[in-house]
């Protein structure tokens, strides 16, 4: 009971200092195109087949609408309100209570508009998924409201190309007031992604900033066993923690909102992103399958194999006919030889 205190008083004292984690691993936008943003903390959990994904959103203050862009790796069974303090949980874990040093993150969206798959409202957060080429996408954040980066366009086809699964996540400043939120309130967010291949989208930390900015976050992995990267953890993307996480933090994690799926045992990575934007160039990959063999088409490395489509034509469409023409002489030929014995 004293050390469960001892946690619970750790963690109200975290809280108070880092007043949240910050934003979602996405491009953020407001209308007139450029959002100030804090730092990046996202946990990335992999276990049975599916991808549960926790970031959260901040409240940005000031009244002024703004949205986020999230490349997903495939379509979420479920989105729902994350519990309330997991990140700030895995944060504490693995360096003290800290003041997050402000960085800058800015964003963009990416012709038909793209499909919408689901739509829900999440505290002060309107949250759409969204099916669709970049284009697509980048017409719909167009028509609702998103002001487009000039490198938008080439990320999100760069996404697009792998998985046409996105996230839009945008508060309503007017539903923020009435909830009571203010500057600094975050809404976490949970989705749950049944996918082969789990990944981590990193090069849309990019999005809107400029050649001399620099990255910064923190990404969490959880899995069932030791995971294998791709690419690997170089100074940019600092692997700062990589052991089985103690039973102590899994009971902490499992006791908050919507975290009893996590299974008994679980193997903690922390990567520290810290580095040019020109780093950034791709996604992470995670292979939990202990083979070793993370997919470098999921880390963006390499474009999907995609088979040539060719159109239909005459002599193709006549294919069949000819096979059979050929067959029916045969077998005339055939019964032919065997009347003349």
């Amino acid at each position: 009971m004293t050390r469960r205190l001892m946690t619970v008083l750790s963690m109200v004292t975290m809280m108070v200092l880092v007043g949240g984690p910050a934003f979602a691993c996405g491009g953020l936008v407001n209308p007139n195109g450029s959002v100030s943003l804090v730092k990046t903390t996202t946990l990335a959990a992999y276990a049975d087949g599916v991808e549960h994904y926790v970031t959260s959103f901040e409240f940005a203050g000031g009244g002024a609408e703004f949205g986020s862009i999230v490349p997903l790796p495939g379509i979420p069974s479920k989105v729902v309100r994350a519990g309330d303090w997991t990140l700030q949980r895995l944060v504490q874990e693995v360096q003290p209570p800290i003041l997050f040093k402000a960085a800058r993150t800015s964003a963009g969206a990416a012709e038909d508009s793209a499909q919408v798959i689901l739509e829900t409202r999440i505290d002060a957060l309107d949250i759409t998924i969204l099916k669709g080429g970049g284009d697509e996408v980048g017409v719909w954040a167009k028509d609702n409201g998103f002001a487009l980066t000039p490198d938008a366009p080439e990320i999100l086809d760069y996404y697009a190309s792998r998985s046409p699964i996105f996230m839009a996540a945008r508060f309503d400043p007017a539903a923020a007031e009435e909830l009571g939120q203010s500057l600094g309130d975050g809404t976490p967010i949970h989705l749950v992604i049944p996918t082969p291949q789990p990944w981590v989208p990193l090069r849309i930390l990019t999005l809107g900033l400029g050649e001399d900015a620099r990255v910064d976050a923190d990404v969490f992995l959880l899995t069932e066993t030791k995971p294998s990267l791709l690419p690997a953890p170089d100074k940019a993307m600092r692997l700062d923690r990589s052991e089985a996480a103690s039973d102590f933090l899994l009971s902490d994690l499992r006791s908050d909102k919507g975290m009893k799926w996590l299974p008994a045992n679980m193997w903690l990575s922390y990567l520290k992103l810290d580095g040019p934007v020109g780093e950034f160039n791709h996604d992470l990959a995670i292979d939990a399958s202990g083979v070793g063999r993370p997919s470098p088409v999921a880390a963006g490395l390499r474009l999907p194999l995609k088979l040539p489509q060719l159109p239909p034509t005459q002599s193709s469409l006549a294919w069949p006919w000819a096979i059979a023409a050929g067959l029916g002489f045969f077998l005339f030929k055939a019964s032919t030889a065997v009347l003349d014995r």
